[in-house]
């Protein structure tokens, strides 16, 4: 709130925001943004016996550090199975009033010596479980449906819609899969539809809004013909999806660098997605081992190259050689 009274850009969610605030190098900058925090468990700690999670909260509060304690009524201590049910859909209700988004609740074991009993598994502890909310949805409308292709030449509709926020950020695509979801949710250009993020993070379209479909809608049909080279798609009886099968698909050749120069892949670092678009379209790379073979005189040539960027580039395809057999054989 505090950005848009300044009529600076706001952040687009809290995790942003808390984010971009303590990795400032500037002080003076961390400062100026009114970041808050609520203490909720502790770290390392000594010469200090806890009983309970309830007995850590107001320890921290004679501390005088800001907490949600029972008398905020955002949070409960209670054995009644019930209870939990009936806090978890009155914060369901109350959520839209706070001051930062959620998207659950957390239910935790009070006691201390039964958690530690219960211990951790791989990637959380079996003393506490997160109960997601329904996904915020909103309505929106569909302004066309453009064709992908990706790095398998899967074909894959997108719908372009109207911007729209969710849960604190705004969503103007969304993925709509293949024909077969198309044609079950009965999705069209002109649409009225409602969207949200499945798993509060993958914008997903819902259902469409039938009473506001306009007059002159048709069914929305995915070309059989790859729309970046032209050539005929095929469909396996075992798929839902279309494939261009065009093994020089421009298409399938940017989408497999952009895969093979990835962090988790071979981690060319300095080979972004346009300078991929420009090694395309100027016939530099025909193939992914191209990249090794490029000259620093070709990228010069390039518009918008510069030495200081292109030697970066080089050096990022030469140190990218030493990588492991894991990440060359997932490139």
């Amino acid at each position: 709130l505090a950005y848009e009274e300044a009529g600076e850009d706001p952040f687009a969610n809290p995790r942003n925001a808390a984010a971009g605030t303590v990795r400032q190098l500037d002080p003076k900058i961390a400062a100026a943004r009114p970041l808050k925090f609520l203490a909720y468990a502790l770290g390392e700690y000594d010469g200090i016996t806890f009983s309970s999670q309830k007995n850590i909260t107001e320890e921290l509060q004679k501390l005088g550090l800001p907490v949600l304690d029972e008398k905020t009524e955002l949070t409960i201590c209670s054995s009644n199975p019930q209870e939990l049910v009936n806090y978890y859909q009155r914060i369901q209700e109350y959520r839209s009033k706070l001051e930062f988004d959620i998207d659950g609740i957390v239910i935790k074991v009070n006691s201390l010596l039964q958690q530690q009993d219960l211990g951790l598994i791989a990637r959380s502890p079996r003393w506490a479980t997160a109960v997601k909310f329904n996904p915020e949805q909103v309505e929106t409308v569909i302004e066309d449906i453009l064709v992908q292709v990706g790095r398998t030449g899967a074909l894959t509709p997108v719908a372009i819609m109207k911007p729209a926020k969710v849960g604190g950020v705004t969503i103007t695509n969304a993925t709509l899969h293949n024909q077969d979801e198309i044609n079950r949710k009965d999705i069209r250009i002109g649409d009225t539809v409602y969207i949200q993020r499945a798993g509060d993070v993958i914008p997903e379209v819902v259902s469409v809004n039938i009473a506001k479909r306009l007059a002159k809608s048709v069914p929305f049909i995915i070309p059989h013909e790859c729309p970046a080279c032209g050539k005929s798609a095929f469909k396996a009886e075992d798929e839902a999806v279309l494939r261009c099968v065009n093994p020089n698909c421009k298409a399938i050749l940017k989408e497999s660098i952009k895969h093979f120069v990835s962090r988790r892949a071979m981690n060319v670092e300095k080979v972004g997605d346009k300078l991929i678009e420009l090694l395309v379209v100027h016939d530099l790379i025909k193939s992914v081992s191209d990249i090794y073979k490029i000259k620093r005189e070709q990228l010069l040539d390039l518009e918008r190259q510069g030495e200081k960027s292109v030697d970066n580039v080089m050096t990022s395809i030469t140190n990218s050689k030493k990588t492991t057999l894991t990440k060359f054989i997932y490139a």
